[in-house]
């Protein structure tokens, strides 16, 4: 065999008493695409982060064409052509998208005075090969999908023979996505290896080459993509059979067709146009459309994130005056942002002030101060119901694994005892095992009563999860599809405008 370009042998990492990896291998190929799997908390993360020289391991040798090396830093594995585009992106916000493209180029250059214009230029010609997106802009100005994209252009400046990428396309559309393999295929064309970290297994099967599995920091196989299923894959992850990852749904016969929640003509003279739609008591109800539609903006204007200009929402058939969120949560109405790590969860507080923080004033004494002995109890209540993997509820939620930063922000909503939960992207970027989990526990609230409403970009979670789903193309509701009317199709028609043109045209052509 050849030698590999990068190998990691008997790697180790621990955090205080938690063992994030132990004696993990892992071998890439020059010119391969390799995939890396795993639950969250398996240490996919740590050991990426340890190539990259975020962090430091243990125990254990990275070898680079043969000969070991020590990575102390970000800026010794650039050197060494080592580039990482990370899941949650890494930006300064107030910086330009070209500046941040160029952000590691810069930092190294010598010159005083920096040539803004051929800067954007260059910049401009990288962005173009994934989005058409200004780099002028400010980071802060740009949609999530579109700052992702941003976080892969500046890996494509670093004259890297190793990239990896860690769940690349959780944000983007499947256009983007499509693009962005077509440069991943041309990188390893060129001789350049790739580790791709995903939880998509279609993504893997049509890209990589070979994969390796992690379980609990362990090392657990490596298998040519020819010679492995996704079921072995999921398998070999969690260590036992996934029978399935959605619930089974209520009988139609069975639910509630008692409206929880009526929208009626909501609008703000932006985004949303005249949207009205209702969610049954214990329904799952599904909202797709393709990335900008507007799906978010809905969302946040029901519950009072953003202005609605105009239009009535009514909770269980009373008028709801809903101007600012604490209205929305005063009301049993919640919200689950998509942006996990920026609004739906404060990393660097504890578990229990997580969990507890939309529900202070249950919680605060007649002295004007916060009861912390019964919020420790209401959090841990809340951790247990929803199986979050830690050591006690002072632990530090930057500590915890990506699904199950996922559960204390569902915890936080539940805090509350809501009527209503809407939940945009609520499994992005976790794993199976994670998503199997957090599916059978939004059935088990539906069935209890509670109604969700789920913002997906993934067509399946849609059509395995919800009992409706309501598609949104340009700030209104383009067509709603029950049960037996829902497929991944007649989503994508009525997202693209397709179903409206064929319907006009018919309409034409029968006139």
């Amino acid at each position: 065999m050849l030698t590999p370009v990068l190998e990691i042998r008997s790697v180790t990492k621990q955090f205080g008493p938690v063992k994030a990896l132990t004696s993990a291998d892992f071998s890439l190929a020059k010119g391969e695409i390799h995939a890396l799997c795993g639950e969250n908390g398996a240490g996919k993360s740590t050991l990426m982060n340890i190539i990259a020289g975020i962090l430091q391991p243990d125990d254990g040798e990275i070898l680079i064409d043969g000969a070991a090396v020590r990575i102390p830093s970000p800026t010794v594995a650039q050197g060494l052509g080592i580039g990482l585009v990370h899941q949650e992106t890494a930006l300064c916000p107030d910086a330009s998208v070209a500046e941040n493209i160029f952000m590691a180029t810069t930092s190294r250059r010598r010159a005083f005075l920096m040539n803004y214009r051929a800067l954007e230029q260059q910049a401009q010609k990288i962005m173009s090969r994934l989005a058409p997106i200004d780099v002028r802009q400010k980071v802060s100005d740009l949609a999530i999908s579109s700052q992702q994209l941003v976080e892969i252009a500046k890996a494509l400046t670093l004259d890297c023979r190793i990239l990896i990428f860690d769940e690349p396309t959780a944000a983007l559309t499947e256009a983007e996505t499509r693009l962005l393999f077509n440069i991943i295929r041309e990188l390893k064309s060129q001789g350049i290896s790739i580790i791709y970290i995903s939880h998509r297994m279609a993504e893997i099967f049509s890209l990589c080459d070979r994969v390796t599995i992690l379980r609990d920091g362990c090392f657990v196989a490596t298998r040519t993509i020819a010679d492995i299923t996704a079921d072995d894959i999921m398998r070999l992850m969690v260590g036992r059979e996934i029978s399935s990852l959605y619930p089974a749904k209520q009988n139609r016969d069975a639910r509630s067709f008692r409206p929880l929640l009526s929208v009626r003509n909501a609008g703000d003279d932006e985004r949303i146009r005249d949207v009205s739609f209702d969610l049954m008591q214990g329904e799952i109800l599904g909202i797709g459309g393709l990335i900008g539609s507007g799906r978010t903006e809905i969302a946040e204007g029901i519950c009072g994130l953003r202005p609605m200009t105009r239009g009535e929402i009514r909770l269980h058939d009373r008028p709801a005056t809903i101007r600012q969120y604490a209205d929305a949560v005063s009301a049993g109405l919640v919200y689950l942002s998509e942006d996990r790590k920026g609004s739906g969860i404060f990393l660097d507080l504890p578990i229990a002030q997580n969990i507890s923080v939309l529900n202070l004033k249950a919680l605060t004494t007649r002295a004007g101060l916060i009861d912390t002995r019964s919020e420790r109890r209401l959090a841990d209540d809340f951790a247990k119901r929803l199986n979050v993997r830690m050591s006690g509820v002072d632990m530090p939620v930057s500590a915890l694994s990506g699904g199950n930063q996922q559960k204390v922000a569902i915890a936080k909503q539940l805090a509350v005892d809501p009527k209503v939960i809407v939940m945009d992207e609520p499994t992005r970027g976790i794993d199976v095992g994670a998503k199997s989990e957090i599916h059978m526990l939004l059935r088990a609230l539906c069935n209890s009563g509670i109604g969700i409403v789920v913002i997906s970009s993934e067509l399946p979670e849609l059509l395995g999860l919800c009992d409706r789903v309501l598609v949104i193309r340009e700030g209104a509701v383009a067509g709603e599809l029950d049960a037996d009317e829902m497929t991944e199709e007649a989503i994508i028609r009525l997202a693209s405008g397709l179903q409206n043109e064929q319907t006009a045209r018919a309409a034409d052509h029968a006139a």
